[in-house]
């Protein structure tokens, strides 16, 4: 039986409607690190941004490195994985003749592909492998052939595959390619693909999951049954990446959310609304003090502004234009229309056009931790990642064309500062110019660009040009965190806006009393603290540095004799800011067990020698045994590790 699948090489006009939504300041999943060495003699998980930096792994072992290629480092594979969508397909369709094709793209990791067919079970996908396996192994070859639409549209017909042919008409270049599994099998597709299946390693392919999915993303079309698939050159690389995986899913922020009681997401509250558990609240509370704190030093005013407005501020704004599927259903509030804000940049022009402005003015910035609400199909809600209702970091600068330049460096040095503090130091930076369709002169887009670039080159940030892929409204520069892992985070954005400007009709008064528009720039560091909060539990493990940790200190009583002197310690500690509890009730070992389960950074152990000595013996998750000590030389070593970051 023949048939065809449409792969990711087809051309743009083919798979425009599964490319991610841009949004601002807040993105989806991570991307698996550009290089990853797997050390197997001591089951380490080492990373690097490039060969430069090596990963931190000892010399002896480094025979035992696999370092990961990506699609973009290695053609071998990305035809490998291209061509396993084709056999998978093959496969499926071999097993299951009623399943109906639609598409099946590499990605990043390896490919997949969507089925409209009945729902598939852990026990089929070992079927599908082992057909997979089989195809193979006959080392069939792979043969390009040329097509007129017309010759296309009767073989899809005959097929009875009502997905393919919408796609074909979706085709405005020709001619029509088609790709060969030997004489069994064939598909709609521009290649690359290998010479034969045997040029495949079957033992570095695996299928790893299923999942639904709604035919081009809308849920009023029907759902499909999506197949994930991980292929490499060789079995050592899959090695490697399962590993990686089994590190990420020992660091899945949903768990250890709820293993730490740290937030949780209520299916009677709805999905992708966060609850922020004491401990976690009490993370997102320094957090959010370390940001004012660095905002106010760096001269922005703080905003407190509505969670709801009226419609007409979105309609002026754009908003409804453009982004209307992404906002919730309008309220009738006394015979006014009023709207769940999905950005906050309207109200912080609304706070600028409160008075006129002077050129002396400038720059003014203002920022907010502003809670935005944003629909988002269910299916791809995510942990923290992807959630309905989010409090962006977000800041908007006005200021005058000749003080771009410094407002974009000052606002990289802000970024520097603040990531730096919670252990970020490795970036991936983008710079995106001037798209086809854009509002504004070609002056001040000129003039923008060059000022993106001088502050990048001022901050010696290496950096990539993203040629057309800046906003319709102006250039910006978005960055791209590195966690413990090696995976790239979009946290941090800034963007110029010459639209909203000329939306809002704002002006300021120059040096000759004539009125003239300010640039406004658009910028967030963190991207939203629910986000942000995922990577850093991520980042971690769960395991937060003493600082950042909600719970710094847990003293322990090896009985109940010592639990009043105990509580004396702990309200000590509390005195001085540092946040502790006792913990009882049980034996102490299990007690000390305990608090490493729930990755509490310092214990205070507490006999009767202690309670007679007026002292506690400390033992911390980062150094071990500290010894005994004075409970007044304890909590000045907490708060000088505090202040320091450090650990003790």
């Amino acid at each position: 039986m023949a048939t065809f699948t449409t792969c990711s090489s087809i051309p743009s006009s083919f798979i425009h409607f599964f490319k991610p939504q841009t949004r601002f300041a807040y993105s989806s999943l991570p991307s698996l690190p550009t290089t990853t060495f797997f050390n197997r003699k001591c089951s380490a998980l080492a990373v690097a941004t490039r060969p430069s930096q090596p990963a931190t792994v000892s010399d002896s072992d480094s025979q035992n490195r696999i370092i990961l290629p990506t699609n973009e480092s290695s053609s071998s594979l990305l035809r490998i994985r291209h061509t396993c969508a084709h056999v998978m397909a093959m496969a499926v369709q071999k097993i299951f003749p009623q399943a109906k094709v639609t598409i099946g793209p590499w990605i990043e990791n390896g490919f997949y592909y969507d089925f409209d067919m009945e729902p598939l079970t852990d026990k089929d996908l070992k079927r599908i492998k082992k057909e997979m396996d089989r195809i193979i192994s006959k080392n069939l070859p792979l043969v390009r052939e040329e097509v007129s639409r017309d010759e296309a549209h009767r073989r899809i017909l005959a097929l009875n595959e009502p997905y393919k042919m919408e796609i074909l008409e979706g085709i405005k270049e020709e001619p029509i390619t088609i790709y060969h599994i030997g004489r069994e099998w064939w598909d709609l597709c521009a290649g690359p693909h290998v010479e034969s299946t045997g040029n495949i390693n079957r033992n570095a392919v695996e299928l790893e999951s299923i999942a639904g999915a709604y035919w081009r993303g809308d849920e009023r079309k029907p759902m499909l049954q999506r197949i994930y698939g991980t292929a490499w050159e060789n079995e050592e690389q899959l090695k490697a990446y399962l590993h990686f995986k089994e590190e990420a899913k020992r660091r899945d922020h949903r768990r250890l959310g709820q293993d730490l009681d740290l937030f949780s997401i209520q299916d009677d509250a709805g999905g992708g609304l966060v609850f922020w558990h004491p401990k976690g609240a009490i993370v997102r509370h320094i957090i959010e003090d370390f940001w004012k704190k660095v905002h106010i030093e760096r001269g922005y005013d703080l905003l407190y502004t509505p969670h709801v407005a009226k419609a007409d501020l979105w309609k002026i704004s754009g908003h409804l234009d453009f982004y209307k599927e992404n906002m919730y259903d309008q309220m009738n509030i006394e015979d006014e229309i009023y709207q769940l804000r999905p950005m906050n940049c309207p109200y912080h022009i609304l706070v600028y056009k409160r008075k006129l402005h002077s050129y002396r003015d400038f720059p003014i910035r203002v920022a907010e931790l502003g809670t935005v609400y944003r629909y988002e199909l269910s299916g791809s809600l995510h942990g923290l990642f992807r959630v309905r209702g989010f409090t962006q970091d977000d800041a908007h600068i006005f200021c005058l064309e000749d003080q771009i330049k410094d407002e974009i460096r000052g606002v990289l040095d802000l970024t520097e500062e603040t990531l730096s503090q919670f252990g970020f130091d490795k970036y991936e930076i983008n710079l995106s110019t001037r798209p086809e369709k854009s509002v504004g002169d070609d002056d001040i887009w000129e003039k923008a660009t060059s000022a993106l670039k001088d502050a990048l080159d001022d901050k010696g940030w290496t950096y990539q040009i993203d040629d057309g892929g800046g906003a319709f409204y102006g250039p910006k520069i978005d960055v791209k965190i590195e966690d413990a892992l090696g995976r790239k985070w979009q946290c941090s954005t800034i963007q110029v806006d010459f639209n909203l400007p000329q939306r809002f009709d704002i002006t300021y008064v120059d040096s000759n009393t004539e009125k003239k528009r300010p640039i406004m720039i658009h910028r967030a560091v963190l991207g939203s603290l629910e986000r942000f909060f995922g990577v850093l539990i991520e980042h971690y493990a769960g395991d937060f540095p003493l600082w950042l940790s909600p719970i710094q200190a847990r003293v322990l009583p090896v009985t109940d004799a010592q639990l009043e002197y105990c509580k004396d310690v702990t309200n000590k500690l509390k005195k001085y800011g540092i946040r502790a509890e006792i913990c009882h009730g049980e034996r102490l070992p299990k007690l000390i067990r305990n608090a490493e389960k729930q990755k509490i950074p310092l214990m205070a152990v507490v006999g009767s020698k202690e309670v007679e000595t007026q002292t506690v013996t400390v033992r911390s998750r980062f150094s071990g045994e500290l010894g005994t000590m004075p409970v007044d030389d304890f909590v000045s070593r907490v708060k000088l590790a505090i202040e320091n970051t450090t650990s003790l």
